[in-house]
């Protein structure tokens, strides 16, 4: 990747036939079309927005490419972003918060619902998942909601630009072209989940599966091939061009979702037939005798005094 404008490759989508990318610096969101021969750029797409930080590359389920101005080194953003730039118009801004204050990331899905889902990159400790509850409409800001967390295992894959500790890193994030396999990738591994249903939640629950990408100098891109083959990319660091590498059938790695097992039936409600109707009567009368009792036994009492 010796093009200028992809020297910080941060994000990457195969739609319609395309390899699209995108870099996280600049002040307006431009998106590439790559040619896979020999890596130039022949198409761009732009949006006027001047993000932030933008750091991954999603496609959504009407093919829409969606840009996210996720990132936030220093942890102070009141607002992050996604940038939808559909095939035909104009692009559109949507704002988005945290539920629990600002975050750094670096990795973005849309699911099958037009939602976007964040993956957020923390060191030692896991990963949230972010999600908005509807696609969001309008500029916003709109609220995304805390669905669980990813606790990737550990990796001696070596690599990186920050050792050990990029192991671990969440840096960017994939979906297969059916849906079925999620890949999410750190500076040296990509960790892919079988999908069931479109439920990434549940997906992100299973343990994955790896795919070591080492000695990159710092893979923050990833992408699947119609076929199932797994793209990955680097950043230009340290004098060391970037690369796209491509690993064929991973994507069949991921195996399938276990199944989710079904909830128990419901226990049956059975109608309260409310009280007998001689109960009213034998409470009056247990009263009444309870009563006299108490009559008896003060009269006794005043006899002995």
């Amino acid at each position: 990747m010796d093009d200028p404008r992809l020297g910080e490759l941060s994000g990457m989508v195969v739609h319609d036939g395309g390899l699209w990318a995108l870099s996280d610096g600049g002040r307006r969101v431009q998106v590439h079309r790559i040619d896979r021969s020999n890596c130039r750029v022949i198409g761009t797409r732009t949006a006027d927005d001047d993000p932030y930080d933008v750091e991954d590359l999603a496609v959504g389920p009407d093919g829409a490419l969606w840009a996210a101005d996720l990132g936030d080194n220093d942890r102070r953003r009141e607002t992050v972003a996604v940038v939808v730039l559909p095939e035909r118009g104009a692009a559109d801004l949507h704002r988005l918060t945290y539920p629990d204050g600002p975050h750094d990331a670096e990795a973005l899905l849309v699911d099958g619902q037009g939602r976007p889902f964040v993956i957020t990159k923390e060191v030692g400790r896991p990963a949230g998942l972010y999600r908005t509850a509807d696609p969001p409409r309008g500029e916003g800001p709109t609220p995304l909601l805390r669905v669980g967390e990813l606790a990737l295992p550990a990796s001696d894959t070596l690599g990186g630009p920050v050792g050990g500790i990029g192991t671990r890193l969440v840096t960017g994030a994939a979906l297969s072209a059916d849906g079925t396999v999620a890949a999410v990738r750190t500076y040296t591994d990509a960790w892919l989940f079988p999908v069931s249903g479109g439920d990434l939640v549940a997906a992100f629950n299973q343990t994955p599966v790896r795919v070591p990408l080492p000695g990159e100098p710092q893979g923050e891109a990833i992408a699947f091939e119609p076929d199932g083959t797994l793209l990955s990319g680097s950043e230009t660091r340290g004098g060391v061009p970037g690369e796209i590498r491509a690993v064929p059938g991973a994507a069949a790695l991921a195996g399938e979702a276990a199944p989710v097992a079904p909830l128990p039936p419901a226990p049956e409600v059975v109608p309260d037939p409310g009280p007998p109707p001689w109960l009213p009567a034998a409470l009056g009368g247990a009263a009444v005798v309870g009563v006299l009792l108490l009559l008896t036994a003060a009269v006794a009492l005043r006899g002995r005094g």
